[in-house]
């Protein structure tokens, strides 16, 4: 194997275990939280953690496989089946983020008139939206055979080799996929998220107004009291553009390079190294990587549930310590009884011996002593 042959398999190990992992974590708080499950974006957030499980579990290993044999390792229906589920979990992950983010934007921006704004019945037509959209671009993919081995990505996915015949309809269906999906994607979140910014600098504008005349009313406040509270507010309007760049930011760098490389694909500018379509593939799994921590742990919801279930198992561990140790407790003490019993008996049994050894002495010296007389009385 190449050195970035093995540079990118070790990367993609990381980016399977990671995912599998954090994906795991999210849906066990989801489950175990009840007011997680009652919140509007849990649906989202469950939907985008379902399609990044099936994709680690499911294209990943494959694509490793890829990468470590020089070619699938599955059949060619096998590989269908694979290819399908590329297209269909990757176009249903960028959807239900685009979702997310017109979410937030009204929790932001209209925060009185959310919950009848946004409701379940909403969160359920936008699922049912996303999954119409994804089944409908796999669906032709597949049934237009389409879908295969791609020798540049080491994956079962949207192959133009297999479109030999019908160039101009894979051209037109690669395009309208990636616009309708990627693009509009990335159009709804910068839209969105822009906008929540603004509400969010507005606001931090409102506070630090208000810190300011606070501080200026109160003469005789400390100097440190008052450097703390500018770095609090400078920490604030930080905090809301981390926020904002991480959600658009990690869409963009992920993403991004795999889909201007399948643009550049289509027309054959300049070759492309086989190299770069590895990486780039790999960028596009790291989203799943990433979303639990962008969109769920991170949050302080979900960080207090993780404690709650750590506090949990961490009491079972020591309710089973605890036991054992009560058991080990009761059995030792059970045996100290059972030797203190044995050591009774025999004490008890020394005794009867030595009262019937004292007996025997007793009645032989009576019979000497009877003798005794009786001889004297003989020669008397």
């Amino acid at each position: 194997m190449h050195t970035v042959e093995v540079v990118v398999s070790l990367l993609l190990v990381v980016i399977i275990v990671v995912s599998l992992l954090s994906n795991v974590v999210v849906l066990i708080c989801f489950l175990y939280n009840a007011e997680i499950r009652k919140q509007v974006p849990g649906l989202f957030i469950l939907n985008l953690t379902f399609c990044n499980l099936l994709l680690t579990v499911s294209n990943m290993p494959l694509t490793l496989g890829g990468l470590i044999y020089k070619g699938h390792p599955g059949g060619h229906g096998f590989c269908q089946i694979v290819g399908f589920l590329d297209t269909f979990l990757t176009t249903n992950s960028m959807l239900s983020m685009a979702a997310l983010s017109i979410d937030r934007w009204v929790a932001v921006v209209f925060p009185l008139s959310y919950h009848s704004r946004i409701r379940h019945r909403d969160a359920v037509m936008a699922l049912g939206y996303t999954w119409i959209h994804s089944l409908s671009f796999s669906v032709v993919a597949s049934c237009l055979s389409w879908v295969g081995y791609h020798q540049l990505y080491a994956s079962c996915t949207l192959c133009n080799t297999r479109a030999s015949g019908m160039r101009t309809q894979f051209v037109i269906y690669t395009l309208v996929l990636h616009s309708v999906t990627f693009l509009l994607s990335l159009v709804v979140l910068c839209v969105t998220y822009l906008k929540v910014l603004k509400v969010a600098r507005f606001h931090c504008k409102r506070i630090d107004v208000i810190t300011m005349q606070t501080l200026v009313l109160l003469v005789d406040i400390h100097p440190s009291v008052r450097q703390r509270c500018l770095e609090e507010q400078k920490r604030r309007r930080q905090r809301a553009t981390r926020k904002i760049s991480t959600f658009i930011g990690t869409f963009v760098v992920c993403f991004t390079p795999y889909v201007i490389t399948r643009v550049m694909e289509l027309f054959e500018w300049f070759p492309i190294s086989p190299h770069w379509g590895v990486v780039c593939k790999c960028l596009a799994y790291s989203k799943a990587a990433c979303d639990p921590f962008v969109y769920s742990l991170l949050r302080h919801q979900y960080r207090k549930t993780c404690r709650d279930i750590l506090n949990r198992l961490l009491l079972r561990r020591r309710s089973l310590a605890t036991r054992r140790l009560e058991n080990g407790r009761a059995r030792k003490r059970e045996k100290e009884d059972r030797t203190r019993e044995e050591e009774m008996k025999e004490k008890a049994e020394e005794k009867e011996e030595t009262g019937e050894t004292e007996r025997k002495a007793r009645t032989t010296t009576k019979s000497k002593t009877r003798e005794l007389s009786g001889t004297t009385k003989g020669t008397g």
